[in-house]
């Protein structure tokens, strides 16, 4: 039995909604004064949540940079042993992480640099930085060459910058090479500036570090009074919050009294004027990476004093609606989910042309999954169908360009051709199905040595291979390329060749000849039937000095003929014998004529 995917969701979604919309309306208007309560028991979490993720955020911008930063060191887009392009590079770190306020970077020398975040001019302070004068960065470096894994450096305080700072440090090595370290600072300041932020309607926001140093306060502005290079941070007996003052000996709240996050424990203080108040502590003291900081809130009692029974039947009623809402809507999309995401992973993979290995959509009971399987899995054996008779370079190249073809243009391209040297007399001797054989076997090895070395495959002439580099996509010596492939070629065939001989075969002999210069390429033919192909002198001269070869060397096992313009292309390391000027046919002018040499080694 099959079922519409539209009708089916529309009904089985729709009597949920129905169900769902009565009941709360019914519970609204049960327990629309208890629902305040809980409201406010909502809005301590989602406050204390709110400035987990807030901080949580400020030091993940401050880790990512760090480690983006000592991978630059690696091998970035800058010189690391380039002193301006070191610090334009740690001014543009800086300028991209507007919670530091300093970013050091140090050579496995000891030598670099450290850009301060400056004042409201704009203007950046360099510090040139070197182990060898400074103590602080030449301990930075040997802390950083034992530990190995980014670490956070203590807090500390800069008497002379007025400034109590939080460093993250990345040690850069490559292998077993130490590069250098990089640092971030965030200031303390910064994170008072977002409890002030977000201490709003009674609530108060701070960060403990640990249970006995007061971290960020809105009361603070810059450095807090009392607080020096022996004395980093404020004492919590020292606050200048009266409610935090006595923290250690606060009695913990009642909890049947309130609904707050597991996340979260709560106590009862009083303020000078004996007025009731809520403090509420993480209970772990390392989520924010590790760090031992506490995040806190404390409000007026009066938030929460409201009863909350009523409320406790609506949410358990509530909730039961919403469970079996969702079971519902989960076993639904679950069925449905399932081959959509086959049926996306499968297009990316053919987007790709990734088309070896992928299987086929399964069927479905939703008659439009299994339309969506039966097209998709048809497209799939058309285009492997495709992919045998077109380059997959061109199908790729029109696939992100979006076009329908390849209007014909002039392009700088070489071209090259193969033959088996008395192929007649071998297939003679052969059946139809030992001729077929033995050429797939002797294209394929052809075809590989071409298409690693970005070839495209014109077209097969019996035994014989056009292929054709520069195009669909340029490149800046196709000649270069052209003669790599054809010596690959050549090695292949003189391995294959060993295997043959050892196997009672007769050897293979092969002509190449290589030819680049202009040529028109693209899709030519009848509107109704095209080819994508080069066209020119240049295929000419190339099929001409693939002919050459037979008076040059007949006895050769691979012989590679290429024009001057192919040598002029050829890559360092390949050898080559010039052969003077030759006449070949169709050309009224001689062609200057060099032959590519295999290395012995390679022979053998």
């Amino acid at each position: 039995m099959s079922f519409r995917l539209t009708p089916t969701l529309a009904t089985v979604i729709g009597l949920f909604v129905l169900l769902t919309a009565a009941l709360i309306l019914f519970i609204e208007t049960r327990a629309s004064r208890a629902v305040v309560t809980e409201l406010g028991s909502q809005m301590v979490d989602l406050g204390m949540d709110a400035f987990e993720r807030r901080l949580s955020a400020q030091v993940e911008a401050i880790r990512e940079q760090t480690q983006f930063v000592a991978r630059a060191l690696k091998g970035g887009g800058f010189d690391p042993a380039d002193d301006r392009a070191l610090a334009s590079f740690a001014y543009g770190a800086l300028a991209a992480t507007p919670q530091a306020y300093s970013v050091q970077v140090l050579r496995a020398t000891g030598t670099g640099v450290e850009v301060e975040r400056g004042d409201a001019s704009g203007v950046y302070p360099l510090v040139t930085l070197d182990a060898a004068a400074d103590p602080a960065a030449a301990d930075l470096i040997a802390l950083a060459q034992i530990t190995r894994d980014p670490f956070w450096l203590p807090i500390s305080h800069d008497a002379a910058r007025s400034r109590t700072a939080m460093t993250f440090v990345v040690p850069a090595w490559s292998g077993e090479r130490f590069l250098g370290v990089a640092a971030v600072s965030v200031s303390i300041a910064r994170l008072s500036v977002i409890a002030r932020e977000l201490s709003a309607n009674g609530m108060t926001v701070f960060l403990l570090h640990g249970l006995s140093e007061l971290l960020a306060h809105p009361a603070f502005e810059g450095v807090p009074a009392g607080v020096t290079a022996d004395n980093d941070l404020v004492d919590v007996a020292s606050a200048p919050d009266v409610l935090l003052r006595d923290l250690a000996n606060l009695p913990a709240a009642d909890p049947r009294r309130f609904r707050l996050g597991e996340a979260h424990a709560m106590f009862e203080a009083a303020d000078s004027d004996g007025g009731r108040h809520y403090v509420v502590l993480e209970r772990t003291a390392t989520q924010i990476d590790g760090l031992p900081i506490i995040v806190g809130a404390h409000f007026p009692a009066r938030v929460l004093e409201q009863p909350l029974d009523r409320l406790t039947l609506a949410a358990l009623l509530g909730l039961g609606v919403l469970m079996a809402a969702l079971v519902g809507s989960a076993i639904l999309a679950r069925g449905i989910a399932r081959p959509v995401r086959r049926a996306a992973e499968g297009a990316r993979a053919v987007a790709r042309l990734e088309l070896d290995g992928l299987p086929p959509l399964p069927d479905s009971r939703i008659v439009e999954l299994k339309d969506l399987a039966q097209g998709f899995n048809a497209m799939v054996a058309g285009l492997r169908a495709f992919l045998r008779y077109v380059p997959r370079s061109l199908v790729l190249r029109l696939l992100e360009s979006g076009e329908a073809g390849q209007p014909p243009e002039e392009r700088h391209v070489a071209v090259l051709f193969t033959d088996i040297v008395g192929f007649t007399p071998v297939s003679e001797g052969m059946t139809a199905g030992e001729t077929a054989a033995f050429l797939n076997e002797h294209l394929t090895l052809v075809g590989a040595a071409i298409d690693r070395h970005g070839g495209t495959i014109d077209k097969y002439i019996g035994d014989s291979v056009m292929a054709f580099w520069g195009a669909p996509d340029a490149i800046a010596a196709p000649g270069g390329q052209a003669a790599l492939a054809a010596l690959d070629i050549a090695r292949a065939i003189g391995l294959d060749n060993r295997r043959r001989m050892a196997e009672g075969l007769s050897p293979v002999r092969i002509r190449i000849g290589l030819h680049v210069g202009p040529l028109v390429v693209g899709d030519i033919g009848a509107p109704q039937r095209v080819n994508y192909t080069v066209i020119g002198d240049t295929v000419n001269v190339a099929s001409r000095l693939e002919t050459l070869g037979r008076e040059i060397d007949p006895e050769a096992e691979a012989i590679i003929l290429a024009s001057a313009q192919v040598a002029a292309e050829l890559p360092a390391g390949c050898a080559s014998v010039p052969l003077g000027s030759h006449r070949v046919k169709g050309k009224g002018l001689p062609v200057d004529v060099i032959r590519l040499l295999v290395s012995a080694s390679d022979r053998s």
